[in-house]
Order: C-alpha cells, then structure tokens, then sequence
C-alpha cells in the first residue's frame, strides 16, 4: 500500500473501532510513514487502553528519530502513569531534558507520572518549575499528595491555589472530598460541598456518590440520606453506598428498607450491596429477610465469595448453624475471610465449642489464622470463660506474631478476655501494652475493673481517659454506672449519667436506666427508682424490673414492689422471667403460699423458665 492518505485513515478507522493489530499491519506495510501517521497510529494504542503497545511504539518512534511532539510525549507519559512504569517515565523526563521549550500540559502529564508512582518529591519539584499553572496542573498535584497520603499538605496546596484565583472544577473538588473523607474531617467536607454548590458546577455521579461517601465515614448519616434524596439520577452506586452507610452506622433498618425499594426503580443490585444488606440482616437477626435475600442472589445470579461469607455470618448470627455450615462448605475455596466469618459467628451466637472446633480444622487444613481469627477466638474463650483455653490460645497468637502491643484490635480482646475471667492484673498488663488504645480498649479495661468489684480503678480510669481526650462510648458509661451502683457511689452515679446526655449528647439506653434503677434500689432510694420506671422513654425489660424487685427485697419495701409486679405482668402476661421475680420476691418476705401460686400459674400457662448456667469453666 503506497498512499500514505488512505492508509492513514484506514489506520485510524481501525483503531477507532478497537482492531489495533488490523491497525498496526497496515501501518507496517508502508515504507517510509510519515510522523503524523506514526502519531494516528500511537493514539491507536492510546484509544484502546494498549499502554504496554504504547510505550513500545513510542520507542520504536524515537529510535526512527523523529522530532520531539508534545502530544506524543503527553501520550507516553500517560501510558507510563497507567503502569506505573518509573523507570521509562524516568527516561521519558530526561529526552525532555534536551527538548529546547514543552507545553505545560506535558508538564503536568510528568507530574501526574511521578505522584501517582509514589515520588511525591519529584512531582513537587515538577510543579514548582511549571510557570503558568492552570486547575488541571493544581488539581493534579493535590491528588498526588491525597494518593500518597499526605492529606494536610493536599489542604493547603488547594488554599495556595485559591490565593493565586484559580478556581477549582469538578475533580479538583472530588479530590479534597476525598482527603475530607479520608481525614474524617466533616467540617471542611461541609464548607466544599457548600463551595460546590456555590461555583455552579453540575454534580456528576461520581462526584454525588463522593459526597455521601464522605457524610456516611464522617457519621453524618442525615446529611449523607439528604445528598441521596436531592439527586433524581441516583444509580446503582449511589445506592449501594447509601445501604452500605446505613449498616456501618448501625441504621440497619433504614439499610434493608431502602434496600426493598431498590426493586421500585428497576435498579438491580450487585454483590457489594447485597453483601452489606446480608450483613445488616445478621446485625437485627432479621432471618426472613436474610433468606428472602439469598433467593434473590441465586435467582438472578449475584454471587461471590463476599456474598457466601456474608452468607455465612448472618445465618451464624441469626442461629441457624446448619444453614451457615452449609453454605460454607459449598465455598470451593475457603480463604481465611470465610474461616473468619463462620468462627465469629459461631462465637457470637453461643457456639463456642464448635467455633474452636472449627478453628482446629482450619489449622489442619494448613490456613494461617490473622489478626481477626485470633481476636474471635479471644472472644469465644472470654463467654466460656475457659482461662486455661484462652491462655493458651494467647502463647499461641504471640508465636504467631500477633502482638497486643501493636494490634489495638487483638490486644482488646485478649484484655477483655482476661478481664471477663476474673484475672484484672493480667488485662491491665495487656492493657498497658496496647500501644494505641481506642474507645472500646478503654471501656474494657473500665468495664473489667467494674466486674471485679474494684470501682476505685474503673473510676480513675474513666478520669484518666477524659484526660486523655479519648470520647467514652454507651459502654463505658454502661461499665460506669454499674461501677457506682454495686459500691453505693449514688452522687457520683446521677453526675455520670446527666453528663452522658447532657456533655456526649448519648440517648439513654435501657443498659442505662438499668443501672440507675439497680443503684437507687440498692441504697434504698425506691421511690426515684420506680420514678425512673414510670418515665422512662423505653419501655423497661426484665433487668429493669429485676434489679427494683431486688432493692425492695433487700429494704422491705414490698408495698412498692406489688406496684411494679401489676404493671410488668401487664406488659409481659407469657415471659416466665417476670413470674420467677415475683415468686422470688414473694419468697424474701416469707410468703411462701404466693410464691408457690406464682410457680403453679406458670406451669398452667405453660411457661418454664431456663436454666442458669456459670459464665466461668
């Protein structure tokens, strides 16, 4: 083929239509092409995402000894971003070098080249030599340090960029959404939504789903529903991100019912949002939806190994063993995600022996446990409250080299494990070694001091920790509370809780008021007790009641006791628990024909209660 003319265009149309090798034999029939047929046939590559073709025939291009082209460079470095390829985007960098003036694009192509290859220096040292420095330029050197972790110097880049008025577009405002969401800074993710808003730029999808990405890993949940609920061109994405969102800030009900209008707008979901849905059906035990959702993964043929581990887990958590040894068993694969799913599960649920049991298996089919298997073991061994087990499953994990010292996730269990075993001086050791302790290490070590009796320590503790600037969560207020109630430390108790509301803005939790009620009723205060009662925004459970019934046994106060017998009876005639209290308390005054009424009234209505069993082997 002689004519360069056609065979150009014959070049180009096969490119554009994918056929790069039809493209490329072409090209090699003519003899001496000219450069603007070695530049159709380079975006060839380019158009199809051949980079590894790309850089070759970039090569092959300067080798021929061509002139040097911004486009050509452009499109090489690009190539070279796309593989991470240093060493030729190196070499690339020197050939401009030599190159006497370039365009700032190709500038900005070298700088996006050696940020996205994690050398941030390099890329600045770019930046600080281009002259005139357009949004693409600022944009993508913000990415750079955003990619490579340094999210601050991101932020203050974007205010050097402002001072110069240049204004941002719509991925330069993707970008610093995303070192917000990264950051956890929800302020600032505010203050560029609301300058996004103001520039007038069209929101895209994926700038949309940015945004609630941010909202929802911020926790700002309403605010998240509100960017979902302003945008009518919601797709898929967004939707899974909401449903995700929702479950990992425990609003699993808001999860499932947005999940089960999904069908209302033909969206059809995918193996991430069915995995988050399983996952929320687990957290509420809500086992009929759960099934409902695996019918629908079979049917329509959504499923993978997150989904089967999902699976898993929710029918553990829901209690129904078989379906989840089921469905891990028919995982041809079991990678240590699936081992980890059906352990805590098993462990959670109750079925402590059969998660160890589980945990041997895996061992003799050569899976290395992580961080996860040996945080879940800790747990199972601390509700069997099996010392010697747990013990050694801890000489274990260090051999392992899981340490509680660098892992606050291991190191939490293995110190609530000891703490719920009765050994406090063995969780305050772990405890100290924690090297960076969160909210939940805290409140076991608070909560392991309450359980031995030792409020001095769980108090000191809880002080330390505010000074520390660590915010309590409901458990450790839980642990607290409980703390002052068994030692009589009732002013201390009412301060603590006014200041969960009042200072954490923490809604009291039936845990709460039942603390409260269990530390009036036991220093004798029964009539603000039963106040708390009669008030509560919850309705109480048998704990509440329990722990009143008790203080008016142990303070003769049987009067206010017949009181709270009337109104729980009420509320729960067909739950044993309750008729055992009023037996029990019955019995504590001596009126043992009552007591034994109570009882015979049970069996009538066919009503037993179960059996208590020690927390400790």
């Amino acid at each position: 083929m002689g004519d360069i003319s056609i065979a150009t265009k014959l070049v180009s149309l096969y490119g554009s239509f994918g056929y790069t090798k039809d493209a490329r034999l072409v090209f090699d029939q003519i003899p001496e092409p000219d450069f603007y047929l070695w530049k159709v046939m380079l975006r060839c590559y380019c158009l199809n995402k051949e980079s590894v073709e790309v850089i070759k025939f970039y090569d092959l291009l300067m080798k021929h000894g061509f002139r040097y082209d911004d486009i050509v460079f452009s499109k090489a470095l690009k190539a070279c971003t796309e593989l991470q390829d240093l060493d030729n985007g190196k070499k690339i960098h020197c050939q401009l070098v030599k190159v006497p003036s370039f365009d700032n694009v190709v500038l900005t192509g070298l700088l996006d080249m050696y940020a996205k290859c994690g050398e941030i220096k390099s890329a600045h040292k770019v930046f600080n030599d281009i002259t005139l420095r357009n949004v693409v330029c600022w944009t993508s050197m913000i990415a750079g340090y955003v990619k490579n972790d340094l999210c601050e110097e991101g932020l203050v880049l974007f205010n050097r960029m402002r001072e110069d008025n240049v204004l941002g577009n719509e991925y330069t405002y993707g970008t610093l959404i995303m070192t917000c969401t990264k950051l956890s800074a929800l302020h600032q993710g505010k203050w560029f939504h609301g300058c996004l808003v103001k520039s007038g730029i069209e929101l895209s999808s994926c700038l949309v789903t940015s945004l609630l990405d941010m909202y929802v890993k911020c926790g700002d949940i309403s605010n998240a529903r509100r960017v979902f609920n302003e945008h009518s061109h919601v797709d898929l994405v967004m939707w899974t991100a909401m449903i995700v969102g929702y479950t990992h800030n425990g609003s699993v009900n808001e999860a499932l019912s947005l999940f089960q209008k999904m069908k209302g707008v033909e969206i059809k979901p995918n193996c991430v949002t069915i995995a988050s849905v399983l996952s929320g059906c687990g957290l509420i035990e809500n086992l009929e939806l759960g099934r409902s959702v695996h019918g629908l993964s079979i049917k329509v043929g959504i499923w993978d190994t997150n989904v089967a581990n999902a699976l898993v887990h929710m029918y553990a958590k829901c209690y129904q063993n078989r379906d989840a040894k089921y469905v891990f068993e028919m995982e041809s694969e079991k990678d240590i995600v699936a081992w980890n799913s059906i352990i805590s599960g098993f462990s959670q649920n109750g079925s402590i022996h059969e998660a160890l049991f589980l945990f041997h298996r895996m061992n003799s089919e050569s899976v290395t446990p992580n961080g996860v298997t040996v945080a879940s073991l800790f747990s199972a061994c601390a509700s069997l409250g099996s010392l010697a087990v747990g013990s050694s499953l801890h000489a274990y994990s260090v051999k392992l080299g899981f340490l509680a010292s660098s892992s606050v996730h291991v190191g939490t269990a293995l110190l609530d494990f000891y703490a719920k075993c009765g050994d406090a001086q063995s969780a305050r050791l772990i405890f100290d070694t924690i090297e960076e302790k969160n909210t939940i290490t805290w409140s076991a070590m608070i909560g392991g001091y309450g359980k031995q009796g030792d409020t001095i320590g769980s108090l000191e503790l809880f002080e330390e920790m505010l000074k520390k600037q660590q915010k309590p969560n409901e458990s450790t207020f839980t642990s607290i509370l409980s703390a002052c109630g068994h030692t009589g430390m009732v002013n201390e108790g009412k301060k603590y809780f006014s200041s969960m509301y009042k200072d954490y803005n923490f809604t009291p939790s039936t845990k709460h008021y039942t603390c409260m009620v269990d530390m009036l009723a036991r220093a004798g205060e029964l009539e603000q007790a039963l106040d708390i009662i009669e008030k509560m925004p919850i309705q109480p459970d048998v704990r509440c009641f329990g722990a009143f019934l008790h203080g008016c046994g142990m303070h003769s106060r049987f009067d206010l006791g017949e009181i709270v017998i009337k109104k729980m009876l009420d509320l729960h005639p067909d739950d044993a628990s309750y008729y055992v209290l009023v037996s029990n308390l019955y019995a504590s005054d001596g009126r043992w024909n009552q007591a034994k009424e109570v009882r015979n009234l049970m069996k009538q209505r066919g009503l037993s209660k179960i059996a208590g069993h020690s927390t400790m082997e």
